[in-house]
């Protein structure tokens, strides 16, 4: 088994975030037929469209495209988060938490 890249521990972090709260989410296949930018993960916040796109750490950035989405998506009233270490995951969370539980 390989070990898992910086990004992918992340990765499963968010997932362990949105797992503990019930929250339904996916992995949009990047094949080449979707549309540049998508977010890593889509999930649905209690009716809330929620994309999150990860990076390993602080350092790596967004491309043009992965922001213009998340533009795109904020503009539409749904929820984009980078997301890239415990304090980032921490305001996502906190946010999911806002939605469902207040």
């Amino acid at each position: 088994m390989s070990a898992l890249t910086p990004e992918s521990k992340v990765k499963r972090k968010v997932v362990e975030v949105l797992k503990k709260h019930g929250v339904w989410y996916f992995f949009p296949a990047n094949n080449g037929f979707g549309k540049a930018g998508i977010p890593d993960i889509i999930a649905v916040v209690k009716g809330q469209f929620v994309g999150v796109e990860v990076k390993a750490d602080r350092t790596k950035k967004p491309t043009a495209l992965q922001v213009k989405c998340g533009e795109e998506i904020q503009r539409a009233q749904g929820w984009w988060f980078l997301v890239c270490d415990a304090e980032s995951i921490r305001s996502l969370e906190q946010a999911i938490e806002e939605k469902l539980y207040r």
